[in-house]
C-alpha cells in the first residue's frame, strides 16, 4: 500500500477486478445507462482506502484500508470521545453520463468548511525550474543557483504570473529525490543561495516564491521551518515523497495544513494520496499530485493523449490535480523522444492549451523553460487563462475518446478541448452562454504539433464552434463580452 498514486486509469470489465489487486481511487464505472464513481471524503484519523475485488467471481468491490506502520493489524487508533470514533465518508457519485460527474462538488462538500480567515489565500500560475532541467539555453548554465532562479523570476514577472517555484536543491545539504540526509537543514539555504535577496528580487517583479521540501525533513523541523519561511516572505511550500496514506500520514496532512495556515503559507502536496476534500477545510491547500502527470515525459512514453483525456473523467473528480502542464516542445507519438532535459510531450500545442481549462488546479504550473515560450504560439492564452473558477460545465466527450469542458471566471468563459490519438471534428454548441453578444478567440491545432490556427468571431448562445483536432490534439477558446 506504499504508493505515489501515479498511474494509468485503464478500462477493465468489473468482473475482472481481482481480489488480490489494490485499485486506487476513484474507481469510475460506466454502464449502458449511467455512470458512477467511488471515492472517499473527510479522511481524518483513519487510513486511506483502496478497492479490491470481492473474491467470489461476482462484479463488485470491497474496501481495503491502509494499515498503521507500527501495527499492521490496525487501520486506525482512536480515542472514543463524546461524539464517538468516526470514519470517512464512503462516496458514490452518480450521474446519467460519466462527464456529468465533473460538475459535482460532492467530495469537497462532505468536509467541514474553513474555520479561519482565508482572505490572504491567492491562487495563481507559477514558473518552475525543475521540469525542464532546470534548462536554459547557452550561454546560460542552468541549475539551482542565483542566476537561474532570477531568470525564472524574470520570466514569471514578464508573463504576469503570481509565483515562481524553486524546486529541490536549495536547502543546506539537500538530498536528491526522496532522500532525507541526516545533516540536511530545511531552515537554511546552501551557501550560494541568498533567500532574502531572492525574495526581495522577486517582489520587485511582483512575484512571490515557493519552496520544495522533502516531507520527512520538514516533519522533523516543522515549527522552525514554517516560521523561517514566513520570516523570509515565502508564499508556499511544495511537500514531496510522502507516498503513503496510512493513519499516521493522514494525520501529517492535517497537522501540516493547520500549521501552514497559521504561518500564512500555501501548500502543494506531491507523492500524495488521492484527494478527499481536505482543501475545503484548509483552502491554503491549493493543489496536489497523486497523478501520473507531465514529469513522466522525462523518462517514459506513458503520458499519452488517451491517458490525458481519461484523467478528466477519473482523478479530477476528487479534487485539484497538479499535472504540471505547459510543455511546449510538442511532438507526435512517432517523433517523440524520451529526453530528460529539456523534455518533449507527445501531444499537440492545442492539446496542451486545453489542459489549462480541463484540469482544475488553483496553483497551476507553467512547466517549461522561459526560452521556449518566447514568441510561441499559444503563450498568450496561458498568460490569460485563470486558475480559479466560478462555474464549471462538462459539455461533451467520452472517457476513451475526447473531452470538452467550459469554465467561467466572472463574465468570461473558457473552453478546453482534448482528444485522443485519433483526429476529431467536434461541434461545440454555445448554449451555456447567457444572453448577449460575445467575442470568441479560438486556438486550435495547426499543421504541425507546435503550430496553431487562431481566429476570432462574434458569437451568441445560439452559435456553434466547429473545431478540427489533429491526432493527440486539442483546442482552447476564450469567450469575452
Amino acid at each position: 500500500m506504499d504508493s505515489s498514486h501515479e498511474g494509468e486509469f485503464d478500462p477493465i470489465k468489473a468482473s475482472y477486478i481481482r481480489e488480490h489487486n489494490n485499485y486506487d481511487l476513484p474507481l469510475v464505472c460506466r454502464t449502458a445507462d449511467n455512470a458512477f464513481a467511488i471515492g472517499e471524503a473527510n479522511l481524518i484519523d483513519y487510513g486511506g482506502m483502496y478497492l479490491g475485488g470481492r473474491g467470489d467471481g461476482k462484479p463488485g468491490v470491497q474496501a481495503r484500508i491502509s494499515r498503521r506502520l507500527d501495527d499492521q493489524n490496525l487501520i486506525a487508533r482512536a480515542e472514543v470521545g463524546p461524539n464517538g470514533a468516526g470514519s470517512p465518508w464512503r462516496v458514490i457519485m452518480l450521474g446519467d453520463a460519466l462527464g456529468k460527474l465533473i460538475d459535482s462538488n460532492l467530495i469537497g462538500n462532505l468536509n467541514p468548511p474553513a474555520a479561519f480567515d482565508t482572505a490572504w489565500i491567492k491562487p495563481g500560475k507559477t514558473a518552475w525550474d525543475w521540469w525542464s532541467g532546470p534548462y536554459l539555453p547557452p550561454p546560460d548554465k542552468g541549475g539551482t543557483d542565483m542566476p537561474t532562479i532570477r531568470r525564472y523570476v524574470d520570466f514569471a514577472g514578464q508573463a504576469g504570473f503570481e509565483y515562481m517555484m524553486i524546486d529541490e536543491g536549495w536547502c543546506l545539504n539537500s538530498g536528491t529525490g526522496g532522500r532525507a540526509p541526516d545533516n540536511a537543514d530545511v531552515t537554511k539555504t546552501k551557501p550560494d543561495i541568498d533567500m532574502p535577496e531572492l525574495v526581495a528580487y522577486a517582489a520587485k517583479k511582483k512575484v512571490r516564491l515557493w519552496l520544495w521540501v522533502q516531507w520527512s525533513l520538514l516533519d522533523r523541523q516543522m515549527d522552525a521551518a514554517l516560521a523561517q519561511y514566513e520570516k523570509w516572505g515565502i508564499a508556499g511550500i511544495k511537500v514531496d515523497f510522502m507516498d503513503r496514506n496510512d493513519q499516521q500520514m493522514v494525520d501529517y496532512y492535517h497537522k501540516l495544513m493547520a500549521k501552514a495556515a497559521g504561518h500564512k503559507l500555501l501548500v502543494d502536496m506531491h507523492g500524495a494520496y488521492p484527494p478527499a476534500g481536505l482543501n475545503r477545510t484548509y483552502p491554503n491547500y491549493l493543489t496536489q499530485e497523486g497523478i501520473m502527470g507531465a514529469e513522466y515525459n522525462k523518462w517514459s512514453r506513458r503520458v499519452t493523449a488517451t491517458h490525458n483525456v481519461s484523467l478528466g473523467f477519473t482523478r479530477m473528480l476528487l479534487g485539484p490535480l497538479d499535472y504540471t502542464p505547459g510543455g511546449f516542445r510538442n511532438a507526435t507519438p512517432a517523433t517523440f523522444q524520451v529526453i530528460n532535459s529539456p523534455p518533449q510531450v507527445q501531444t499537440t500545442r492545442g492539446h496542451g492549451l486545453g489542459m489549462f481549462v480541463v484540469y482544475e488546479s488553483p496553483f497551476q504550473m507553467v512547466a517549461d523553460s522561459p526560452d521556449v515560450y518566447e514568441n510561441a504560439a499559444g503563450f498568450d492564452f496561458l498568460k490569460a487563462v485563470p486558475t480559479a473558477w466560478d462555474e464549471t460545465r462538462f459539455l461533451q466527450g467520452e472517457i476513451d475518446d475526447y473531452i470538452v469542458v467550459a469554465r467561467r471566471k466572472g463574465k468570461d468563459w473558457y473552453v478546453g478541448v482534448m482528444g485522443n490519438e485519433k483526429p476529431h471534428s467536434i461541434s461545440v454548441p454555445l448554449s451555456f452562454l447567457p444572453a448577449g453578444k460575445f467575442n470568441a478567440k479560438v486556438w486550435v491545432d495547426g499543421s504541425t504539433p507546435t503550430t496553431l490556427i487562431e481566429g476570432e468571431r462574434a458569437v451568441t448562445s445560439v452559435d456553434t464552434l466547429e473545431l478540427k483536432l489533429a491526432p493527440s490534439g486539442g483546442a482552447a477558446v476564450r469567450i469575452t463580452r
